[in-house]
């Protein structure tokens, strides 16, 4: 590789970066390149760790020009099988050494010396790169902390020591511009975790000052568990998270699927919005969710008797009604969420459900915006809520024509 093929390949990485080209697309565009330049590869793989509650990274592997470069994402390396498969490999072995790169010619000889190697040789490859390029400690993000990759000849020599050389000098600017896209990604993973999915565009948006605030029409959602307090008590600490968890995937998964939004969990409260076009869609979404999640509940109540878990139920209000959706706080501490007369008013009706013995209610907007649900909804009585002006009739679920949300 000339030096002038070489700065253009350096721009070529700078542009992609820059651009914001997925991790997948510069790979496969960088190794796409070298085969251009007469380089013998045959097979590339780039890995890099993140920040994500279920995966510790993603691999990014090219395995021709003519082929597809895929994405994988892989869990834990630090326990059961991954984490032997881990321990067996030549990146583990430059993680405990501190050197920076490994070569390999393949053959019989070095087959024992990693588990991979009679594998790759069995595929037709020659000659093995790994590669290791570290972050500095003020730039490291939780286990991310360096790009991996490792780099494949199926040719007989293997790679010429001038193609190893340029290799050494191009990747760690490919890792840079990896590594500049990961941590875009995943600022919005965990924006999106942490705050939902709607408040999270609108900050990744730059919606981000003290005040600025969306007058907007919203069904809400306000719900908690049955006897969590009681559970709480008796229930070993142990138990207390992940009960949690169990309910929450549950509740948080039937909201997402059904549109909704979840915008704050406080211990075994879910506050949520769903929003559309038509107030009656909106309802309704909701209403799928609300079966969605009792469905849930159910089978989750029954694997966990099974485990002689304790187990519990929902208690739920829906409202609808207008509010202001954004900042909230202070210019240290900020917190995207709704408020207004329909969430105070939203959070009385469901404190309501304990009085009254019924796992969900509706407000009376509710069921008017829903057109009374086909004759699904029916009264419970007219109450006065605590600190609203007006007493108004709330509603429940007919238990005998829930089936077809």
């Amino acid at each position: 590789m000339t030096e002038l093929e070489f700065a253009a390949a350096v721009a070529w990485i700078a542009e992609a970066g820059l651009a914001g080209q997925s991790e997948t697309a510069m790979v496969a565009g960088f190794c796409d390149r070298l085969v251009a330049l007469g380089v013998p590869l045959a097979r590339a793989a780039v890995f890099v760790d993140t920040l994500h509650p279920i995966y510790e990274g993603r691999v990014f592997l090219w395995q021709g020009p003519d082929k597809e470069t895929t994405l994988r994402e892989y869990g834990r390396s630090d326990v059961g099988e991954q984490a032997q498969q881990w321990r067996r490999s030549p990146f583990y072995h430059l993680v405990q050494s501190g050197e920076s790169h490994l070569r390999r010619r393949l053959s019989e000889e070095n087959d024992s010396e990693f588990h991979i190697f009679a594998e790759m040789r069995s595929e037709g490859m020659t000659d093995y790169l790994a590669l290791i390029n570290r972050f500095a400690a003020d730039g490291v993000i939780g286990d991310m902390d360096c790009v991996y990759s490792y780099w494949l000849a199926s040719t007989p020599n293997g790679f010429p020591d001038t193609d190893i050389a340029d290799l050494q000098r191009l990747v760690p600017m490919l890792a840079l511009a990896v590594k500049s896209v990961s941590l875009a990604r995943i600022a919005r993973t965990l924006v999106e975790t942490y705050l939902g999915r709607g408040a999270s565009e609108r900050v990744l948006n730059g919606r981000i000052s003290p005040g600025i605030a969306d007058r907007i029409e919203t069904v809400l959602w306000f719900s908690d568990l049955r006897g969590y307090t009681r559970i709480t008590d008796t229930a070993s600490p142990e138990q207390i998270i992940p009960l949690l968890n169990d309910y929450t995937e549950v509740v948080v998964s039937a909201i997402h699927e059904q549109g909704g939004d979840v915008l704050k969990l406080m211990g075994d409260v879910a506050l949520a919005i769903f929003t559309a076009e038509n107030r009656s869609d909106a309802c309704q979404a909701a209403l799928r969710a609300v079966a969605a999640a009792r469905r849930g509940v159910t089978a989750l109540n029954g694997r966990r008797l099974a485990k002689n878990l304790p187990v519990t139920d929902m208690y739920l209000g829906l409202h609808i009604g207008e509010v202001f959706y954004g900042n909230v706080g202070s210019k240290q501490r900020l917190d995207f969420t709704v408020v207004g007369a329909a969430v105070n008013e939203m959070s009385r009706i469901a404190a309501l459900c304990r009085s009254v013995d019924q796992p969900m209610l509706v407000s009376q907007a509710f069921s008017t915006a829903v057109n009374g649900a086909d004759g699904r909804l029916v009264s419970v009585g007219r109450f006065a809520l605590r600190g609203v002006g007006r007493a108004q009739d709330l509603y429940t679920l007919d238990p005998g024509r829930e089936a077809p949300l």
